[in-house]
């Protein structure tokens, strides 16, 4: 049983910055695809970020672009997401995700990921 546990969100103003984990159970041999994603009030879930575990290789969502950076510790098998120049747009509730197999987007997409965690809130005041 896969189950991503996020921790790390909080408050902080613009510019600031914050970093993720997400502690991943049950997937640990094989390539699998790990990603976080975020959900605004009224709006819905959007990919943020994806790593492809077996390639090492890495995409992000055009918002996130030169701002987040996605990594794995392969010891801890704990994804992290270091989140540097927050902008209030930025706001909302963050969830980590884990499939088999290989991401081939940029952008994780929602519709592909079956594992999910409870999500841990991030607040960017201006």
């Amino acid at each position: 049983q896969v189950q991503p546990v996020e921790s790390g969100g909080g408050s902080v103003q613009a510019g600031g910055s914050l970093r993720l984990s997400c502690a991943a159970s049950g997937y640990r041999y094989g390539s699998y695809c790990m990603a976080w994603f975020r959900q605004a009030p009224g709006k819905e879930r959007e990919g943020v970020a994806r790593l492809n575990t077996g390639t090492r290789t890495t995409g992000y969502a055009d918002s996130v672009k030169g701002r987040f950076t996605i990594s794995q510790d392969t010891v801890k098998n704990t994804l992290y997401l270091q989140m540097n120049s927050l902008k209030p747009e930025d706001t909302g509730m963050y969830y980590c995700a884990v499939r088999g197999g290989y991401c081939y987007t940029s952008s994780p997409l929602v519709k592909n990921f079956a594992h999910w965690g409870q999500g841990t809130q991030v607040t960017v005041s201006s």
